[in-house]
């Protein structure tokens, strides 16, 4: 492995505090969305999120992901379809009476129709393991820790974007695989839709935790 010097950017005190307080006000107007207009996003746009996830960090640099991008109509009807079927029988049955009652107060219910209207999809997959040439299995580390950094580097990107998002999870998710045709060493990982909001779109209103109710400097 071969070393190279790294120079990361040098910031003045009054310039790393105007530059993290910005950064935290972006992120603080984050809102996950369930309303998308079907306005179109350049590709290239979706290239660069992308590409910024994946400079995220992960075990032994084995990069144990893969980003799926949906955009054809007729693939996310199938997705969608088959995401409501699960849903159905999530919020008919598996899901337990808290769990329904912690979600009531959000309005939801198992019809997804964002996963059409939302101009993208971006499905993310785990590499259980990679493959060689030869076929022989390679070893993949810390692979949930590694892909969920890398999904909160690309919600953030999205936001930084003037986009909104939805991390959305069907639960069992094995679908994604089948219809979008992933080998066998991947598993699906979150499905997140990605566009602009739809015209009067609402969300709830919520209270984000303060600093001393989620951190400590001992």
């Amino acid at each position: 492995m071969k070393f190279i010097q790294y120079n990361p950017p040098a910031y003045s005190t009054e310039q790393m505090l105007e530059r993290t307080s910005e950064f935290r006000k972006l992120m603080e107007s984050r809102r996950s969305i369930r309303e998308f207009s079907d306005r179109d996003v350049p590709k290239e746009v979706i290239e660069n999120i992308i590409i910024t996830a994946s400079s995220a960090p992960s075990g032994a640099h084995k990069q144990p992901w893969s980003f799926c991008v949906v955009r054809d109509k007729e693939i996310k009807i199938q997705i969608r379809e088959a995401a409501e079927k699960e849903e159905y029988e999530n919020y008919n049955g598996r899901m337990d009476e808290q769990w329904l009652r912690d979600l009531e107060k959000f309005g939801t219910d198992w019809k997804k129709p964002f996963i059409e209207s939302a101009p993208y999809l971006i499905v993310i997959f785990k590499k259980l393991y990679d493959v060689s040439e030869t076929g022989e299995k390679l070893q993949n580390y810390y692979v949930n820790e590694s892909v969920g950094i890398a999904c909160g580097l690309l919600i953030a990107a999205i936001h930084n974007a003037g986009l909104c998002a939805l991390t959305h999870t069907p639960s069992p998710m094995g679908f994604l695989s089948k219809i979008l045709n992933r080998p066998e060493n991947e598993r699906p990982f979150l499905l997140i839709p990605v566009g602009y909001p739809a015209e009067n779109c609402e969300v709830p209103l919520l209270r984000r935790k303060s600093y001393e109710e989620i951190a400590q400097i001992i």
